[in-house]
């Protein structure tokens, strides 16, 4: 699975108009699940997010774990593009919606099990996902 994490002063995402996910100070991931991610996978990512430290404060890094900050989780298969050759990418490392959705859902399910207060996207959706980058601190996070 991979994400690109980012730290944000607020984040929405809309779907035909409508916010159906929104924070303000916390973390925007994109979540990507290939073909031999599994549960187990989509944990250890859920893991990662809400224990990454990339919240200054006066004494050293913190998390969403520490600040009780939100995360929004929105899906997003194109981060399994492969783009080598010619001018069309190819999503062919993507899972297919059946396989992914619920990768997805877990690791929601285990932010929120972790405690994060977690907003989503709507998987499978035309979405319109907005920002404002804090810092700019964006990452991307495999496992």
């Amino acid at each position: 699975m991979r994400a690109v994490v980012s730290r944000v002063a607020t984040a929405a995402v809309r779907v035909d108009g409508e916010v159906v996910g929104e924070i303000g100070s916390g973390l925007l991931a994109l979540v990507g699940v290939g073909r031999a991610d599994d549960a187990d996978r989509a944990r250890l990512l859920a893991r990662k997010v809400h224990e990454l430290r990339v919240f200054p404060t006066d004494d050293g890094a913190r998390s969403v774990a520490d600040l009780g900050l939100p995360v929004l989780v929105v899906s997003q298969f194109t981060l399994y593009a492969d783009t080598r050759k010619g001018r069309r990418p190819s999503w062919d490392a993507a899972a297919p919606g059946d396989v992914a959705q619920p990768l997805v859902e877990e690791l929601v399910a285990e932010l929120r099990r972790r405690g994060s207060e977690v907003a989503t996207g709507v998987f499978g959706a035309r979405m319109a996902v907005s920002s404002v980058n804090d810092g700019p601190m964006t990452l991307l996070l495999e496992v």
